[in-house]
């Protein structure tokens, strides 16, 4: 018998239990009707096995780990030599190969391995798993999302897509520092911005030199810097230089050929904000070799194509964590007790849920139909032209609006959401990193600007599917009447982009949920968003809307 200690304070009451041992995907209401809608349908079970699997509570702490103890640079090893290594965690590794092996890396492009057609609705598919994932930890997704966007890219050289796609392809994920020839399977990294130049990439100064005649797939030596060299670790890299023919885009191995380490030079890893586990680096290349990837002058086209990949998975990750930060919120609320009354079921707390659960279902409304026009923009060029234009669009708005999103739903959890056990605070940290690399705000609406007067034939394709939504929603349809008077005035389109990118992204959403969601999603997300029936913070949601419809979508299901 155990006698109480005379010291015993208190007992542990009214806390909720932890969010784990759940399916991320089979206890989504609004994943599994995202999924079938846009087209990944046929990855069901493959997304029930993985949601299964990366929720339980080993899995979620893994997570925890790999934020808790971070990368760490090796320069050199104990005799002196020089090896510019990073060392990881082990559960780094551990969600490593869980991405890896479920092919968030690199799956729309299995069909490459024996020449056969893309499997219809492959990219939802990835990205359905990218959306659970990133609910977990979403650092080291940085390397599995430049792999998958590589891929593109290498497909201007077809020599050296021939040599590294196969690799790319394996579902084994193989962390040895070794060439990459005698790996089980590769990961590839960014090199792009220079301490001069960040996002005006033609003021880089990196210098390639060809070794021999050069050209496409010949050999250059590269001497310079990259101020954000992303995922230093992995087997490969795409690196801007400057070559006689301006600006390209090179192959860079982190091993030769021969099995030597490449002349990279980790100088140091940033301490960034949040993106903890994620190793971002300053590096030199001191004579590096590299391979050029398509013609001399061309490196911001090749790039470019990995970019357009890149951006799509910043929006459905940033999605994925609104839907973390949602979930937990509403987790905590339905068990925590206040003035004997559970917060859930308290009016103004009622509000609050509803308002984030409905920006969350929205950012995955609009993110996942740019998903759908990426599996079918090959056959199709409306859907071609709605991925060119709605691309940036999607990636700047889900993106600007996570952060508040995620500090208000920190604040659902009061005192327990500011402290490092929970997740909240790592979400928090998290979310500005996917607003910013890949293109920040401004370069996403002026690629949408650039884009538009390219093909002003794709802004009519966007009105079109604007314009199939319309008769329903009177906040809708002003807003849609109003954006076309927006572009009437061509002299200050660029002035005023922002804004209109921000009603394209919510005309898109909308769109979207008045074909698809339930009437009291759709009907209050027009009425608030697109209306003027809204405050300026979350948890102002009008008289009359149907906040417990809202919030039951997003409940996890157990």
């Amino acid at each position: 018998m155990t006698t109480p200690s005379a010291f015993a304070t208190h007992e542990v009451f009214n806390q909720s239990p932890p969010l784990e041992d759940y399916n991320l995907y089979s206890s989504d209401k609004v994943l599994r009707e995202t999924v079938a809608r846009e087209g990944g349908v046929g990855a069901e079970a493959s997304l029930v096995g993985f949601g299964a699997k990366i929720g339980t509570a080993e899995v979620i702490d893994l997570g925890r780990q790999a934020n808790a103890y971070l990368p760490v640079l090796k320069s050199f090893d104990r005799f002196g030599h020089r090896i510019d290594r990073v060392e990881f965690h082990p559960s780094y590794h551990q969600l490593m190969a869980l991405s890896v092996e479920q092919g968030l890396h690199g799956s729309p492009w299995d069909h490459l391995a024996d020449g056969s057609a893309a499997k219809a609705g492959a990219v939802v598919a990835r990205l359905a798993g990218t959306y659970m994932m990133t609910q977990i930890e979403s650092g080291h997704g940085c390397p599995i999302t430049m792999t998958n966007a590589a891929v593109p890219a290498l497909m201007f050289q077809p020599d050296l897509a021939r040599e590294w796609v196969p690799r790319i392809l394996s579902r084994q994920y193989d962390p040895t520092f070794t060439k990459a020839s005698d790996k089980t399977g590769v990961t590839f990294g960014m090199g792009m911005t220079e301490k001069q130049g960040g996002t005006d990439v033609r003021a880089n100064t990196t210098v390639a030199e060809a070794v021999g005649a050069g050209g496409p797939g010949g050999e250059y030596r590269i001497t310079g810097h990259k101020w954000f060299f992303s995922a230093p670790m992995c087997d490969a890299f795409l690196v801007l230089a400057q070559a006689k023919g301006g600006l390209s885009c090179f192959l860079m191995p982190r091993f030769t050929p021969d099995g030597a380490p490449n002349a990279i030079r980790i100088q140091r890893l940033k301490d960034k904000v949040g993106n903890k586990s994620n190793a971002s680096s300053e590096v030199e290349f001191q004579g590096a070799s590299a391979w050029l990837i398509g013609e001399e002058g061309r490196g911001i086209r090749n790039i470019l194509e990995m970019a357009t990949y890149t951006r799509l998975d910043c929006a459905v990750a940033t999605a994925g964590m609104m839907r973390a930060a949602v979930a937990n919120a509403v987790h905590h609320c339905s068990y925590r007790t206040v003035f004997q009354k559970k917060l859930i079921d308290q009016p103004l707390m009622l509000n609050v849920l509803a308002d984030l659960a409905l920006e969350s279902e929205a950012a995955a409304a609009l993110s996942f139909r740019v998903a759908r026009a990426f599996d079918n923009a090959a056959g199709d060029e409306a859907e071609a032209a709605y991925k060119r234009i709605m691309t940036p669009v999607a990636k700047y708005w889900v993106c600007k609006r996570a952060p508040n999103l995620a500090y208000e739903a920190m604040e659902c959890l009061g005192g327990n959401g500011y402290v490092e056990e929970g997740i909240a605070g790592r979400i928090y940290r998290e979310m500005p990193v996917n607003a910013i690399w890949e293109g920040s705000g401004n370069v996403m609406c002026l690629d949408v600007l650039r884009a538009i007067s390219r093909e002003p034939e794709a802004l009519g394709v966007v009105f079109a599917e604007f314009e199939a939504s319309r008769g329903v929603s009177a906040a809708y349809d002003g807003a849609l009447a109003a954006l076309k008077d927006a572009f009437a005035d061509v002299s200050s389109l660029e002035a005023r982009s922002r804004q209109i990118v921000e009603v394209m992204a919510k005309l898109a959403a909308g769109a979207v949920l008045l074909r698809h969601a339930p009437s009291a999603v759709a009907d209050a997300f027009c009425a608030t968003r697109l209306g003027r029936d809204w405050g300026d913070i979350y948890g102002t949601l009008p008289t009359g809307v149907d906040q417990r419809a809202i919030l039951e979508r997003a409940a996890v299901q157990r």
